[in-house]
């Protein structure tokens, strides 16, 4: 049996508003320990999809590092869980096992597995739906595991309509995680960022075939090391509020908004899949009854909640939301520091993708703008990283102020790396709750 961890929850917001005031924002903190370092004991299943296209053979490299890849995530998957490789064109195919159906990892099938990818050729199309439909159809009869997939393609989805892909994700959400990766610059990062927003995974470039080995067995390794698989984050809030958005803001900005399941006539479930020993941040908006001067109240209860294999929920952890109405303007105007910048930083993300989609459709003026507001807020929030990425496609005048210029030419592997990393966020330190 797996060592189950512990889940606090904490929560940080400025209480105060003004009169007639409607809206409480917080930031909900979750926070995992008491899980063993290394790979975790509970129930697993994992999957990789492997893209076998025609382009893969362009150049022969990447079908190449993607058999090492494969391979690699093979040795990473721990005993006894069961897995299978997939192999993905215009249809799904099974690589290992011959039939639908998992099989447990031991030394043996490890060796068989690699042996048939050793045997992977690239030939025939894109269907990224066809491939995630048979995954789902895989873990049939492990409900109960921490279910993860890797998928990794190196084109463009295109021998399905959105609208198939669209559905086919839909069909998947709850299922599974599904870490995704596009190697070499032929792909279409919105497509991927789709199936792993819905999925509940991440999403990245690995422009050089080279970087994909190390890359899946990372992932593998974060997988494995998951603890307790289906955790949920439960709102309740009383009569006449409503939520109006949940977005998990660290480690990654991601919208959980419409993936509300309700529990009750005032409350409702946001999922945040499996768990190891981590940290999260969640940004929760609530709208309420506009209140006056003096009044108080309850905005909303929030609770990590886990699920099991029967169905049956409980309570991991809770923290309150509240709302206290205030004519101290000193109170009421004050920003709340975890608020203030995990808003920023899912500006930032939002400005990044609005900037580079502009600058495709050569609207010079408005990606100029976006970027340019992307580089003032990843100075101001010591986003490091998005700053290195950023100055790959602009040339920073004045960081502070966001002058930008956009470079004439700019490198593709740079403009993707870019776009998929956006949503990575840079933590706040928690000093107070205030």
């Amino acid at each position: 049996m797996s060592a189950q961890p512990q889940f606090s929850v904490s929560v940080y917001q400025n209480e105060y508003l003004s009169d007639g005031a409607a809206e409480v924002n917080a930031i909900v903190t979750v926070t995992s320990t008491g899980t063993p370092a290394g790979p975790s004991t509970a129930r697993a299943a994992q999957i990789v999809m492997v893209d076998c296209s025609g382009s893969m053979d362009y150049p022969p490299t990447k079908m190449a590092a993607a058999r090492q890849a494969t391979k690699a995530a093979i040795d990473a998957i721990r005993d006894g869980v069961p897995f299978a490789v997939v192999a993905g064109t215009h249809v799904a195919r099974m690589v290992f096992p011959g039939t639908e159906y998992l099989v447990p990892a031991d030394a043996s099938t490890r060796a068989a597995a690699k042996a048939a990818v050793d045997r992977l050729t690239a030939g025939g199309g894109t269907a990224i739906g066809q491939w995630l439909a048979l995954a789902d159809r895989l873990f049939t009869g492990h409900e109960g595991a921490i279910r993860h997939a890797i998928l990794l393609t190196d084109g463009k989805d295109e021998h399905e309509s959105p609208p198939d892909l669209d559905a086919a994700i839909a069909r998947c959400e709850g299922r599974f995680t599904c870490d995704c990766r596009g190697v070499g610059t032929d792909w279409v990062v919105a497509e991927l960022r789709r199936v792993a927003q819905g999925l509940l995974g991440t999403v990245d470039i690995v422009a050089d075939p080279r970087g994909l080995a190390a890359d899946f067995e990372a992932m593998i390794g974060n997988a494995m090391g998951k603890a307790v698989a289906d955790v949920r984050l439960r709102l309740w809030s009383p009569q006449g509020a409503s939520v109006k958005f949940v977005k998990q803001v660290a480690p990654a900005v991601a919208d959980l908004t419409a993936k509300r399941v309700a529990t009750g006539p005032l409350a409702g479930d946001y999922p945040t899949g499996a768990w190891g020993a981590e940290s999260r941040d969640y940004h929760v908006c609530v709208a309420v009854r506009p209140g006056t001067v003096g009044d108080e109240m309850l905005a909303a209860r929030a609770s990590l909640v886990m699920i099991d294999s029967s169905g049956q929920a409980s309570v991991l952890g809770q923290g309150l939301i509240r709302a206290v109405w205030t004519d101290d303007a000193a109170l009421s105007t004050k920003i709340n520091r975890q608020v203030a910048h995990y808003t920023g930083q899912a500006e930032l993300a939002d400005a990044i993708q609005s900037g580079l989609e502009a600058r495709k459709n050569g609207d010079l003026d408005t990606a100029t703008a976006k970027l340019g507001r992307a580089v003032q807020l990843a100075a101001q929030s010591g986003n490091e990283d998005t700053a290195k990425l950023l100055s790959k496609v602009v040339d920073v005048e004045d960081p502070a102020t966001g002058t930008v210029r956009l470079k004439a030419r700019v490198a593709d592997a740079d403009e993707m790396a870019l776009d998929t990393r956006s949503s990575k966020t840079v933590r706040v330190g928690k000093g107070s709750k205030n």
